[in-house]
């Protein structure tokens, strides 16, 4: 005799998760569901609605890493219930981050005799890296001022006005004015002149850029340790520099060996970089190297003995991953100096690929550099009908995620597209995105322009516009239409 049951709500789920009531019925969006669900359901729910995610190795806004080797994947994964900060637990994974700041200050050739410890942390990013740097900045200054019975409650910084917006946090939240030296047509990165000459004795630091995020370029840092030296002299302020190097320091060392910009320079102090972007490594490893112990005040240091033994802290947040830690280690070895070199040569012979792809088509002007970070930054020449907003909209229809945005104050009338070109962007990549941006400029020429009608005439005595005026009304009214409807990240 064969025995039949009746098959549940819950088994029906196991067998056809997509007939099952838990997939043809809504979630609370906001609220946590009353009931539970099984993990077949759950795990199809969530899959589902992350497939309308952009593609990340087609995200070309972005600088962070989005390709690994199995291997890689494989030691994150087993790393992925390690808590970092337990250092006592884990004792390898802390040797292993020892062993990157070692690394890392040894490429930007820190001041190190024979057996002694470089002077650097692993972050979640450049952003906390950042953060950590201002703060022994500001303690140093305060510190001196104080000394010296001198005012200490007006701290300011020195940057670009190209700078991310992680230099604008770090003045805001930590009360520390920022003085941004404007940009200027052609000239997209900071003047080192015009920052020394906003230097006072009231500045913590003057912030270098090695690669900009706008276009890529390295700020002259040596240039700006030049300056500063006379200044210096002059003056006795001591005033220090940062170079944020979160695009650009695991390129220069490879490419670029004979640029100074690192501790060869005295007047560098610290230096931070990603090890998720040119560093090779997922998202969520930054670092900050500084040059000597005198440079990262100890009253900034914690110490701690509840996780089983007495551990130093100098971080924003306590718990994090290790995963990306070992990640490092394993990109480091891995690679080798050779390996490195050879990415990052690579990685710029795609991007003069696909500069010289958009050069043929006669329709854009190159706004990079052909030194520095490779990406590939261009702007239309003609933009009378249509604009740079339009084809970074358009190319999402083909998958490319290409970001358009207007530049800093004083150069926000130059729009510019941007194209980050990583390890896994191959040739043929950038030979299709090419061919697909100028699939896209056909289709635009046959449309009607959405740009806004033009103004009618003005009265005769009124000031005719001139061209440079027209153009950042345009772009301006052309901004605000496409904000509108959505926003464009620039990682």
């Amino acid at each position: 005799m064969v025995l039949s049951k009746a098959v549940s709500e819950s088994d029906m789920s196991v067998h056809s998760t997509f007939a099952s009531r838990y997939v043809r019925s809504s979630l609370p969006r906001y609220r946590m569901p009353e009931n539970s669900i099984p993990k077949e359901a759950a795990y199809q729910i969530i899959n589902d609605e992350l497939m309308l995610d952009g593609n990340p190795r087609l995200n070309l806004a972005s600088f962070v890493t989005t390709w690994m080797e199995p291997e890689c994947d494989k030691l994150i994964m087993a790393a992925i219930n390690k808590n970092y900060v337990d250092m006592d637990e884990y004792p390898v994974t802390t040797e292993l981050q020892n062993r990157c700041v070692n690394m890392i200050a040894h490429l930007f050739n820190a001041p190190l005799g024979e057996s002694e410890t470089a002077v650097g942390v692993g972050t979640v990013g450049s952003s906390e890296a950042i953060m950590l740097a201002g703060l022994a900045f500001k303690r140093r200054w305060q510190n001196k001022r104080k000394a010296e019975s001198k005012p200490f409650d007006k701290p300011n910084i020195v940057t670009g006005a190209n700078v991310q917006v992680c230099w604008e946090k770090f003045a805001r939240y930590f009360e520390v004015e920022l003085r941004e030296v404007k940009l200027r047509d052609g000239y997209y990165v900071m003047d080192p002149e015009k920052a020394v000459e906003m230097v006072d004795e009231n500045t913590i630091c003057v912030a270098a850029i090695l690669g900009s995020t706008l276009n890529g370029e390295f700020e002259d840092v040596k240039l700006l340790n030049d300056l500063l030296e006379v200044k210096n002299a002059e003056t006795g302020w001591g005033t220090p520099i940062h170079v944020d190097a979160a695009s650009g320091g695991f390129i220069a060392p490879f490419l670029y060996p004979e640029l100074e910009w690192d501790f060869r320079l005295p007047w560098v102090k610290s230096i931070n970089v990603s090890g998720h972007k040119y560093g090779l490594v997922y998202a969520g490893i930054g670092w900050c190297i500084w040059r000597s112990k005198e440079d990262l005040p100890e009253d900034l240091i914690f110490h701690i003995n509840y996780l089983g033994a007495d551990q130093p802290t100098f971080t924003l947040n306590f718990s994090k991953g290790s995963s990306q830690v070992i990640a490092q280690y394993y990109q480091l070895i891995r690679h080798g100096f050779e390996g490195y070199r050879n990415i990052m040569e690579n990685c710029h012979e795609n991007a003069m690929v696909l500069k010289e792809g958009l050069q043929r088509t006669g329709r854009f002007d190159i706004v990079s550099k052909d030194d520095g970070v490779p990406l590939v930054a261009f702007s239309l020449k003609d933009r009378s009908r249509h604009d740079e907003f339009e084809i970074s909209d358009m190319l999402r229809r083909f998958g490319w995620i290409v970001p358009a945005y207007t530049m800093p104050p004083d150069a926000q009338h130059v729009t510019v597209l941007r194209v980050v070109i990583r390890e896994e962007f191959s040739r043929t990549l950038a030979e299709r995105l090419v061919l697909d941006i100028e699939k896209v400029m056909y289709q635009l020429d046959a449309l009607p322009s959405r740009l806004p009608p033009p103004l009618p005439p003005a009265p005769l005595l009124a000031r005719k516009k001139s061209e440079l005026e027209t153009q950042r009304s345009v772009t301006e009214a052309w901004k605000k239409f496409v904000l509108a409807k959505k926003t464009n990240g620039v990682c």
